[in-house]
């Protein structure tokens, strides 16, 4: 019997069939080379296991091509794509946080070319990147001076690192939080070059406490971690900014206050409590006030420090400064984004995150009727049921957002739907919530209605095919 590996066809012969000639029309023949190098290793494979149903196509040329297509098309789906967001929590950290406005998209893009980034067009010098969005940031947030970093995670460490590099900080035991992946507050004082000074306990912390250790004359600096992502309730007891701005003025250390979320209008405006804004805490006395860009801000990923003038003149002196320093496109974003909350009166329907917020149960139940209406006409079973969301990116723990939801059925289980649903070009990521799989209209954008119901009626179709 002759050998079936004897008759795979060489590479050049692959190259030159007629299928191979339609696919170099969209493909380089480097490319191409590879892709078929890949399928010949899948047959020798298929030889090596016995799998008849291949091995019966060992000089199939066509089969070649197609296997090849394969590979190509596999390679051209970028890594980083767009997803439907139907979880319903707002800001998805692994969906990359805030959808960006429209301004901010449109400026980012002018700003992917040539910009003036660094250079000054009135006097024809070179700039200062840091100039774009301090203005903005001051007149937000009532602060002397402005930061931008990569991110909130780098700018706390700039901050730490330029009050309390080779010196002591201390914080509240009930504020050594882990701010995600794995990353806690110990570390990056660590990693800051900063010594921690713990005080308090877990669950009380006075005033007393901070004055104790500021009177050892070890404290350098004093840092206040807002506990975003989770609460402390029953017997507690906490200090104020204002009095630890107190504390600190008294024996000449600053007061770092870390914010997180990025908040910049009152929560009762989104229909929730009341969060601490970089506003208030700067009015209480803070030096610096570090949040995030890219949370309740409704911006791209960024660290934003505001404080005084002279420390944070400190922070952009600091060598680590250049280490985290921001990019051109994130600043325009940035910046764009900032200049939406002036008009204080539309910034909650032009930010995309700050709209999901505040869209009232009424309007969801429509547009989740809107949603189930199609997805009928496209014969897919399906029901309009009341939901909760939640906020996300690590604010406001335990708060829930009342919302509406289409529900789905599928014969094999919600999870096999969920899987096909994230199959598609457009992938369509929900909940799977008793064993069925649930698309939270609150946090879908404008016009992903008609994608939800086009990946919908595909994974069905596609499953009826397969006799699911």
């Amino acid at each position: 019997m002759c050998d079936p590996r004897s008759q795979i066809p060489s590479i050049d012969a692959l190259l030159a069939s007629p299928t191979a000639e339609r696919l170099l029309e969209d493909t380089g023949r480097s490319q191409l080379t590879e892709a078929f190098r890949h399928t010949v290793v899948k047959m020798r494979r298929a030889i090596e296991t016995e799998d008849v149903e291949i091995i019966e196509l060992v000089d199939n040329l066509e089969w070649y091509s197609e296997q090849a297509a394969r590979v190509l098309a596999r390679e051209r789906v970028p890594g980083l794509r767009r997803v439907i967001n139907a979880t319903g929590v707002v800001l998805h950290t692994n969906l990359g946080r805030a959808p960006l406005a429209d301004e901010a998209l449109k400026a980012m893009r002018h700003a992917a070319t040539y910009s003036n980034l660094e250079f000054n067009l009135q006097e024809g010098v070179r700039g200062s990147r840091y100039t774009h969005c301090v203005d903005l940031l001051c007149e937000l947030t009532g602060a002397e001076d402005a930061l931008v970093s990569n991110n909130a995670a780098g700018a706390l460490v700039l901050a730490i690192s330029t009050v309390g590099l080779g010196k002591s900080v201390a914080v509240s035991r009930g504020e050594l939080v882990e701010i995600g992946g794995g990353f806690r507050i110990p570390d990056v004082l660590e990693r800051s070059g900063a010594s921690l000074v713990e005080v308090g306990s877990t669950n009380r912390t006075r005033p007393a406490d901070y004055e104790s250790a500021a009177a050892l004359g070890e404290v350098t600096a004093i840092l206040k971690v807002h506990r975003s992502n989770f609460r402390i309730t029953g017997f507690t007891e906490e200090v104020s900014v204002s009095q630890l701005v107190s504390i600190g003025e008294s024996h000449g250390i600053p007061v770092v206050h870390d914010l997180g979320s990025g908040l910049m209008l009152r929560g009762a405006k989104l229909g929730l409590p009341d969060e601490p804004m970089a506003s208030d805490s700067l009015a209480s006395g803070a030096d610096a006030v570090v949040v995030s860009g890219d949370k309740l801000l409704g911006g791209p990923q960024a660290g934003i420090i505001v404080g005084r003038g002279e420390m944070i003149e400190r922070m952009r002196r600091n060598p680590l400064c250049r280490a985290l320093r921001v990019d051109k496109v994130t600043l325009a974003g940035l910046e764009a984004t900032l200049r939406l909350y002036r008009d204080p009166e539309s910034v909650t329907e032009r930010i995309p995150t700050l709209r999901m917020l505040a869209l009232e149960p009424e309007v969801l139940k429509e547009t989740a009727e809107a949603l189930a209406s199609h997805l009928k006409v496209a014969k897919v079973p399906c029901e309009v049921v009341p939901t909760k969301g939640a906020v996300g990116g690590g604010t406001y723990p335990g708060v829930e957002l009342d919302s509406w939801a289409v529900e789905l059925t599928w014969p094999d289980g919600a999870r096999v739907l969920s899987d096909a649903l994230r199959a598609g070009d457009t992938p369509v990521v929900g909940r799977v919530i008793n064993e069925k799989l649930r698309l939270d209209v609150r946090t879908l954008l404008p016009g992903e209605l008609t994608s939800v119901v086009t990946r919908v009626a595909e994974a069905f179709i596609e499953g009826e095919k397969e006799g699911v």
